[in-house]
């Protein structure tokens, strides 16, 4: 059997996308194991699945479905009346999630989103949403963080249609090389793209060890923008502030601002921090000091 290059699972997995979020968008009975629209809810995750509860939280509750709030597992507030608890994580082996849902059972209703339809948290929940087809081999997420909140979206009454046709023609085009190459990354967002920036911000730091930061579009302004310089870029998710980009430029950073669906934009970063990591020798497949599922000891 051939060896693997490296980050062969994670290339085919990221180039998968497209089409596990047209499978996401057509799970209508699994979107309907969600919580109903009306109900106060809490989505809880931990690192990426995190950020996607936070676009997802926004997402919810701006689109006038309910109070949502987004925790990180370790860090949940959850005893606050809420209707209902979302838990997302891929591997369904993560300890905080494990014992976050644990505490809960019997007294809040859970719904698991979960990855891997083996795991211990299958059997913990009182629904699960099951996305096997977007389970991943590579320890660096691209494919179910994404294919996740595809679902969500679709769940809230979107049409996903823009935003699958846009990553599979970020997918099919050449991205500018430089943008692969930067000394330094800020990654900005508004709204539910915030956890998108988030996200870019430790997709870039797990697979190729990169110095990177991510903000709220109008907090980078308040003291961040002052790591902005010559060589370093400054990528904003979705709409910018007015004025925001001149600011950027002013100081010779480079702004980057792409006009398609913003999680299609992640895409793109997903290929930029897979290209990153090979171009310095690294294997984003196996980072370093990272493992698919954190299980702390007993």
């Amino acid at each position: 059997m051939p060896e693997l290059q490296p980050g062969a699972h994670m290339r085919e997995e990221l180039h998968s996308q497209p089409e596990t979020w047209s499978r996401a968008a057509d799970l209508r009975d699994a979107q309907a194991l969600l919580p109903a629209s009306g109900a106060r809810i809490a989505v809880v995750g931990c690192g990426t699945s995190w950020f996607m509860a936070q676009s997802y939280a926004f997402l919810r509750e701006t689109a006038g479905h309910g109070e949502t709030d987004a925790f990180a597992a370790s860090e949940a507030f959850v005893d606050r009346g809420y209707d209902a608890v979302v838990a997302l994580t891929r591997s369904g082996t993560t300890t905080e999630v494990l014992e976050l849902v644990d505490r809960i059972r019997g007294r809040v209703p859970t719904i698991g989103v979960i990855g891997d339809e083996t795991s211990p948290l299958v059997s913990l929940v009182d629904d699960a949403v099951l996305l096997p087809f977007a389970d991943e081999k590579s320890v660096v997420q691209t494919r179910f963080a994404t294919t996740a909140l595809a679902l969500f979206r679709a769940s809230l009454g979107e049409d996903l249609t823009g935003a699958i046709e846009d990553a599979a023609a970020v997918l099919a085009d050449d991205y500018d090389g430089e943008l692969r190459d930067a000394e330094q990354y800020s990654f900005l967002g508004r709204g539910w793209t915030v956890g998108l920036a988030h996200e870019a911000a430790l997709k870039m730091r797990e697979s190729s060890q990169s110095w990177t930061e991510s903000y709220p579009s109008m907090e980078y302004r308040h003291g961040p923008i002052a790591i902005a310089a010559p060589g370093r870029v400054t990528w904003q998710f979705g709409e910018a502030p007015e004025g925001l980009a001149a600011q950027v430029r002013a100081t010779g950073a480079r702004f980057v601002q792409h006009p398609v669906d913003p999680l299609a934009d992640l895409v793109r970063l997903h290929r930029v921090a897979l290209d990153r990591a090979v171009a310095r020798g690294l294997d984003p497949d196996l980072p370093r000091n990272l493992t698919r599922s954190v299980i702390l000891d007993a």
